[in-house]
């Protein structure tokens, strides 16, 4: 059997034993006729609250929040469709697009242009800087008892927009939605208590879950306390990233709206654990660097047996990466538990500790076995990771050595798709 992955631009095809092998994929949708049709018809007629252009006024500023360069977002479509629908009202020179970068690097000039086009002749474009305090304004404590720094460009602005894509999260639920306000454009001490040891800890901070999970539980408890967000837009895409549906309007409306369109696009059912899960990142833009494919292993995880094995295809084009402390936590322990022991003894000190926890989890129960161009065997080593040149090859091994019954799951498109047990589900539903 030959699997394509996702993988860089152009994918990987990877061959695999034909009567050992479970492929899970997201249920294909054909990406909309007419995508700009679909973005203006949320924009015009809302899941709740009135249509956009009944909420700007001449004279008013305006702030428009997009994903970052590690998100496929289809900026280039939803920016425009944003402007149109605003223009004659709202001057060119009162929007400001921000670029909710939470704790990421901010986007080069040419990573924004490719991005957005020509929408960066425009209006002006931003990146938010989580780490700059004379960027950020201090907005209280909120939810339970998260300190709240924000933006001064998103505070300051008159309307606030997010734009987002919404796909199932691996420790927040689901994307999209209120996170484009908060953590995207949070102070560090913001993101770092969302996302702490306890909150990404509990059983229910998990792929699929917002209500009742304490860390989207409190993103929309700031979120909401802190005035928040005038209009909500965000989209669902098929495998090839294009837009399916689009849904805007009243914030905590529209993207629970979303989140069932993609709950149907984006989680199946599997009938057992696999000994071997193949993953992706989904490929470019998302499989960057090794911190963003930690959700790519999150999601063959919820799959994988104790003491099996996750293959996990991520370009890493841009390495751990090698800006932020990412990789250096990593490498400063002995062993995955270790790691988890020091960020259960330091749950608000360690720098990007939640991409460590999660990993770290994974790997005290399961191998992860990489597959990249860019990391050496020596660097992945050293963040206690293994290196595969032969996707098809490991597989085979591994099938061989736990016996003739292993069988392999495959996930093309990463955590695009999020396989469950239908059986455990149904235990913790009972």
């Amino acid at each position: 059997m030959r699997v394509h992955l996702a993988y860089g631009e152009h994918g990987l095809p990877v061959d695999l034993p034909d009567d050992r092998t479970t492929v899970v994929e997201p249920r294909y949708v054909p990406g909309a006729p007419d995508p700009m049709a679909v973005l203006r018809s949320a924009l015009r007629e809302p899941v709740a609250g009135p249509p956009l252009r009944d909420i700007v006024r001449p004279g008013q500023k305006v702030a428009i929040s997009v994903c970052d360069g590690t998100r496929a977002q289809p900026r280039d479509l939803m920016v425009p469709a944003v402007l149109d629908e605003i223009a004659g009202i709202v001057d060119p020179d009162d929007v400001l697009i921000l670029i909710a970068t939470g704790t990421h690097r901010g986007n080069t000039d040419a990573e924004i242009r490719a991005m957005l086009g020509d929408v960066v002749d425009r209006v002006r474009v931003v990146n938010h800087d989580a780490r700059d305090d004379a960027s950020l304004v201090w907005m209280g404590t909120h939810g339970n008892g998260v300190p709240v720094w924000l933006d001064r460009h998103w505070v300051d602005a008159d309307v606030r927009i997010t734009t987002g894509f919404v796909e199932p999260h691996f420790f927040a639920g689901f994307s999209g939605g209120p996170k484009l306000a908060v953590p995207g454009l949070a102070g560090l001490e913001t993101v770092l208590t969302l996302h702490d040891a306890e909150r990404i800890g509990s059983p229910q901070a998990v792929w699929g879950i917002c209500e009742g999970n304490p860390v989207h539980d409190d993103i929309r408890a700031v979120v909401a306390a802190v005035g928040g967000v005038h209009f909500g837009f965000d989209v669902t895409l098929n495998r090839d990233q294009q837009v399916v549906g689009a849904f805007g309007g009243e914030l905590f409306a529209m993207h629970a709206a979303a989140r069932e369109a993609a709950r149907e696009l984006a989680m199946a059912p599997v009938p057992e654990r696999f000994d071997v899960v193949v993953t992706t990142n989904s490929g470019f833009p998302l499989d960057q660097n090794l911190y963003q494919a930690v959700k790519g292993i999150s999601a063959a995880a919820t799959v994988v047996r104790d003491g099996g094995a996750i293959i996990c295809a991520a370009e890493c084009r841009d390495g751990f990466p090698d800006h932020g402390s990412y990789r250096e936590v990593l490498q400063s322990a002995d062993s995955p538990q270790a790691l988890l022991d020091m960020i259960e003894n330091r749950p608000k000190t360690v720098p990007d500790q939640w991409q460590v926890q999660v990993q770290a989890k994974v790997q005290s129960r399961a191998r992860v076995i990489m597959h990249t161009a860019h990391l050496s065997d020596e660097a992945l080593a050293a963040a206690h990771l293994e290196q595969t040149r032969d996707i098809g090859a490991t597989v085979r091994e591994l099938l061989d050595a736990a016996g003739p019954d292993a069988r392999v799951c495959v996930l093309p498109e990463g955590p695009q798709t999020i396989p469950y047990v239908a059986s455990e589900l149904l235990a913790d539903v009972g």
